[in-house]
């Protein structure tokens, strides 16, 4: 009996919401449908003083037989100029990711423990970078509440990764109940304490997909944060398989 009473309460939970948690995040993480995806953006770092320093990068993602390809390329400052990005999905769900760094003339792998460090000294990690792609059966999820964010009804969704080596300990998404955009995530670490907080504060229609235009990632000890403001954005746009290789990350060259 006992567990008899357990389906029917999450069939009420399920009722309750109309969607289960797990459909609604993988909603949100699918909700732009396209081939490639190419942009250009400039980054703005607040350090903990107040001061800024901007960073211009362009950013290649493309689907492949495996899952998703993304490239990162840093054009301003010097200081970074040249530094390039790779990762990519497997058919097991995990990322290869490799960095080429101008400075030391080589391709390094990322190693999967080293997915919480900075990206080239951003409020954003390794793993960060890949979450949009994240597989959700890598998380359990579950519905906390509905809640009203800056005017847009939201579920309100928690989810905590299976590996207990990720990271982060759980992550919570603000999930639009009309689009699924995912409006905010607050990011906890092992010990349950808020360390990180992503924001979309704008939205912009480009070729009839609603696209996060300014997005923000604060970490909260460091009282530092990342802001991202998208210059250029084509969806479908033909790009070679080439530039999703190591060859690429050191020559800047596609095939």
């Amino acid at each position: 009996m006992r567990n008899v009473f357990l389906i029917i309460v999450l069939l009420s939970a399920y009722c309750l919401y109309g969607q289960s948690a797990v459909d609604i995040v993988k909603s949100s993480r699918d909700r732009i449908k396209s081939d490639t995806v190419q942009s250009r953006s400039t980054m703005i770092l607040t350090s903990k003083n107040g001061s800024k320093s901007e960073r211009t990068i362009n950013q290649y993602s493309k689907d492949g037989p495996n899952g998703s390809r993304t490239i990162v390329e840093f054009l301003t400052p010097a200081s970074v100029k040249g530094t390039r990005f790779l990762t990519t999905q497997n058919k097991d769900g995990g990322d290869d990711r490799w960095i080429y760094l101008p400075e030391l003339n080589r391709v390094r792998r990322i190693a999967a423990q080293e997915g919480g460090k900075s990206f080239v000294g951003t409020d954003l990690s390794y793993d960060d970078i890949s979450s949009t792609d994240r597989d959700v059966d890598k998380d359990t999820h579950k519905i906390l509440r509905e809640e009203t964010l800056n005017g847009s009804a939201c579920y309100v969704v928690e989810s905590e990764p299976k590996d207990k080596s990720y990271q982060y300990g759980r992550m919570v998404s603000w999930i639009d109940k009309n689009n699924y955009v995912n409006h905010k995530l607050e990011l906890y670490d092992r010990k349950g304490a808020l360390i990180k907080r992503y924001e979309i504060l704008e939205l912009n229609e480009v070729q009839g997909r609603l696209s996060p235009w300014v997005s923000k990632m604060t970490s909260l000890n460091a009282n530092t944060s990342t802001t991202v403001n998208i210059l250029q954005l084509v969806y479908d746009k033909a790009l070679p398989d080439s530039m999703f290789t190591t060859n690429y990350l050191e020559t800047g060259k596609a095939n």
